[in-house]
């Protein structure tokens, strides 16, 4: 194999956590007055981080959101993940049949992270080896989380290749001089082919592309 290490994506990588996310904001937006469209909302919000889609609802309003909004937010997503929360198809066998060392690097909390691997059985896989940007204060697209998980993971850069789904995480990954491979969908696949990267929308197509 090329790579000695990957370094994934959480959402919408490892779990299909995603549509979730953005639901959650969608409702908790029209209970605050903003209307938002769920396709187009999806296409904006994916792998952006929590602020830059607060920015966007308060900008569809003539008011700040409240204090309690993120907390508000934190306690719903995570009672939906916890019910309606599953892994994206093809993980567990990918992940069994690695031989490389691999982790986990995302925008979201580490709670959040664990919470979601843990609930889709994952987090075995993963002990030790998860990145939060919470955790360094800096987040996608800066490049800085995937540079932190190479490091602390003993690799240079040049040795691992990381699995993004969105244009924010691709162009994080690039900024760092990672190699880095799209998991296209139906919300995504146009932006990802337009990065000139490889793509794939299976995990066993993955699994080749790693050989």
């Amino acid at each position: 194999m090329k790579y000695k290490c990957i370094i994934f994506d959480c959402d919408g990588v490892l779990v299909d956590s995603e549509k979730i996310s953005i639901k959650t904001l969608v409702l908790m937006a029209a209970s605050f007055g903003v209307v938002l469209e769920k396709e187009n909302t999806y296409r904006l919000f994916l792998g952006k981080s929590l602020e830059f889609c607060f920015n966007h609802i308060e900008s569809q309003s003539d008011k700040k959101l409240p204090g309690n909004f993120e907390q508000e937010f934190r306690i719903r997503s995570f009672e939906a993940f916890k019910s309606d929360l599953k892994p994206i198809e093809g993980i567990h066998d990918l992940l069994n049949q690695l031989k490389i060392p691999f982790c986990v690097a995302s925008n979201g909390p580490a709670d959040k992270i664990r919470l979601n691997l843990t609930t889709t059985k994952l987090i075995n896989h993963f002990e030790g080896a998860i990145f939060s940007a919470y955790d360094i204060k800096s987040w996608k697209p800066d490049p800085d989380l995937y540079l932190h998980a190479a490091k602390t993971m003993g690799f240079e850069v040049q040795d691992c290749v990381v699995i993004e789904d969105s244009a924010v995480g691709v162009q994080a990954a690039l900024s760092g001089g990672f190699a880095v491979f799209g998991f296209a969908n139906k919300g995504n696949q146009t932006h990802l082919e337009q990065l000139d990267i490889p793509i794939f929308d299976t995990m066993t197509k993955l699994a080749k592309l790693l050989e």
